[in-house]
């Protein structure tokens, strides 16, 4: 499995799922199987051009979208609280965080 196959794979289920379609909803889209989608999403599958073209129109999408890696912090930053305490303790020195995610942790365990 290529890295690039596997970043489009990536790309193609993360755009899916955002539109709430499954694999099978997105391959009736496409007059193909859930099946392939499922190989294409785990980079597993070549894909040709063209596919590419009609899985961005079907997500609306531009194609390069499906060519990029994510931010592996995306996450964080669509949940406000979180991406506020983490930038705060970037701020801070080592021992400070350190300091930080001791009471932290003492503060939530159950």
């Amino acid at each position: 499995m290529s890295h690039l196959a596997k970043t489009i794979g990536e790309q193609i289920r993360h755009y899916r799922t955002l539109r709430g379609w499954t694999q099978e909803q997105l391959a009736e889209v496409l007059e193909s199987q859930g099946t392939y989608i499922g190989r294409v999403e785990r980079g597993e599958q070549n894909i040709q051009l063209q596919t590419l073209e009609k899985i961005a129109d079907a997500l609306h999408i531009n194609v390069y979208a499906l060519f990029r890696e994510r931010d592996p912090f995306e996450h964080l930053k669509q949940d406000e609280w979180i991406w506020q305490s983490v930038m705060l303790l970037k701020e801070q020195n080592v021992q400070d965080q350190e300091r930080a995610f001791r009471v932290l942790r003492e503060m939530l365990k159950h």
